[in-house]
């Protein structure tokens, strides 16, 4: 060939749709299938159970003020085993269930030198990055939701079921306050968003998953502790926990959806945000080397 001919340098196709709803497909597949999700999910159920057990064998039951909220009112109505699951798991098994997902996104496939073999596929690393947090997102409304059905089946089985008084003093039917509970679970799940975007972005700055889940679990417990020290009170609403227990507005009639849409736009800007910083580091990241 001559020398003065350009050799011709193939441009990179976009990816199709369709590659990135197969490899989402593919993402959901494999972390369901894990044994270690599973026993994750099984956890978060066993706590609701352990708790409407408890109450059932107590021989008095609990008084207003005593154990965690809700408890007291599990006796009169077994869907409250859900709602004080919900107050029982969030500060500390939902978060650290969360890290160990959010953590392992992109840690996990480097540190086991299968993310170049990810890359290689036409989806590219902008979507392999979304797809890799719409799994942890997955992972968020699937606990929630366990502990959510599991709370109710148990509380249905254990203690008698019917219309439900809310905070405010207003009673609400069966059917209705199902509806309430699905609500709580989306509050939960929200909240947890931010969460997932924060474990997300220290997952692409190591290549030790185990690492990238510990400090997303230390983050959330330190965010908590500052969220509780009133020295500190203007750092508050920038907390990505600050609303995690808001869905008690949920609870009341009319329902109170303040809380609910403050809580959406801190989730949203933290997803932004560390979406953002994790996008910048993984693609600019050296992940063949």
């Amino acid at each position: 060939m001559p020398a003065d001919v350009p050799l011709a340098i193939p441009e990179r196709r976009a990816a199709p749709p369709a590659a990135g709803w197969a490899l989402l497909g593919s993402e959901l597949a494999v972390l369901f299938r894990r044994r270690r999700t599973w026993a994750m999910l099984v956890a978060l159920a066993a706590i609701p159970v352990l708790i409407a057990v408890a109450v059932k064998l107590s021989s008095t039951p609990p008084g207003p003020g005593e154990g965690p909220p809700f408890l007291d009112r599990v006796t009169q109505n077994g869907l409250f085993v859900a709602m004080t699951a919900l107050v029982v798991t969030i500060p500390l098994f939902l978060p650290l269930t969360i890290g160990v997902v959010a953590g392992d996104t992109v840690a996990g496939e480097a540190g086991l030198g299968t993310l170049r073999y990810l890359l290689v596929a036409p989806a590219g690393r902008a979507r392999l990055l979304a797809v890799k947090y719409a799994g942890a997102a997955a992972f968020c409304l699937a606990a929630t939701l366990t502990i959510v059905l599991v709370g109710a089946a148990i509380g249905a089985a254990l203690f008698p079921v019917g219309p439900v008084t809310l905070l405010s003093g207003d009673t609400i039917g069966v059917g209705e306050s199902v509806v309430r509970a699905l609500l709580v679970a989306a509050y939960v799940t929200v909240s947890l968003l931010g969460l997932s975007a924060v474990g997300l972005f220290v997952s692409t700055l190591t290549e030790v998953p185990v690492g990238a889940m510990a400090t997303t679990v230390v983050l959330a417990v330190v965010a908590q502790v500052l969220d509780s020290l009133s020295q500190v009170a203007w750092l508050h609403p920038w907390l990505f926990s600050h609303y995690w227990l808001g869905f008690a507005d949920l609870l009341r009639q009319p329902v109170l959806w303040a809380s609910f849409g403050d809580n959406l736009r801190l989730q949203a800007g933290y997803v932004i945000v560390c979406g953002a910083l994790a996008a910048w580091r993984f693609l600019t990241k050296d992940v063949l080397s």
